[in-house]
């Protein structure tokens, strides 16, 4: 499998702490991972640089067949080449339905008036109608997005970044403040995703990482520490030290 996304030697510093240090790492296509670590590791660092929202201070960052540098593009071009990400809070638009923020995440152009003078059509409607299903809402369509659950608002926002059809996936501690069914939802709904693409888990629940059943990154002090099974990783020594502190 031909890696989609590899950062290599790469590294940033803050006011002289170094938080992600010297760090490589790739993923291939399809793919799912998850990336733990104790707090302090790195892992929402290390997000912000495939985004672009940080720039390193050295490496190397690959996407794609064609190896285009991430760190020559703006934030917008990086999601607009297919790199999807999601914030450990949902940030939906809660006065709207469910609906009308699926069909806003579909929308493209984006300007304002594109926004303005966008029409309904037949394929546009038929795609909401999928993405409701994959994601556990197609009975919610008519609901305002305020109404719904913690759990279902993660769902929406997860459905709204599939609507721009990303091939890789960022998505951050999906499991925080979710019921034990709404956590097995949003399982099987992250292994659904990453049949067809890339996705990246960041999460401190190790039961939820044990349900992914996917190969695991460990992250200290901004660099990989361990990588493997889950059981591999949680028998590795220094991945014990590290999250037991010693």
């Amino acid at each position: 499998m031909k890696s989609l996304l590899e950062l290599s030697g790469v590294s940033v510093s803050f006011d002289g702490f170094r938080a992600i240090n010297n760090l490589s790492f790739q993923i291939g296509e399809p793919e799912l991972r998850a990336i733990i670590g104790p707090n302090g590791a790195g892992k929402t660092t290390f997000m912000d640089i495939i985004t672009g929202k940080t720039r390193p201070d050295e490496g190397r960052v690959i996407w794609g067949e064609k190896s285009v540098s991430l760190l020559r593009m703006s934030e917008s071009q990086i999601a607009r080449a297919g790199i999807g990400r999601k914030f450990q809070k949902p940030t939906v638009f809660e006065a709207q339905t469910v609906r009308e923020n699926l069909a806003m995440a579909l929308k493209n152009p984006r300007g304002p008036f594109d926004v303005l003078l966008y029409r309904k059509t037949e394929a546009g409607a038929a795609r909401i109608e999928e993405l409701a299903r994959e994601v556990g809402l197609h009975d919610d369509l008519p609901r305002q997005a305020g109404a719904l659950s913690h759990g279902q608002k993660q769902w929406l926002e997860i459905g709204m970044l599939l609507a721009q059809d990303p091939r890789l996936l960022l998505v951050d501690e999906p499991a925080a403040g979710m019921t034990p069914a709404e956590r097995e939802h949003t399982t099987d709904l992250l292994k659904r995703a990453a049949r067809t693409r890339a996705v990246v888990v960041v999460e401190h629940d190790m039961e939820f990482v044990r349900r992914l059943d996917c190969r695991v990154t460990v992250l200290h002090e901004g660099s990989v520490l361990a990588e493997g099974s889950l059981d591999h990783v949680t028998a590795n020594r220094d991945v014990i030290d590290v999250y037991l502190g010693r």
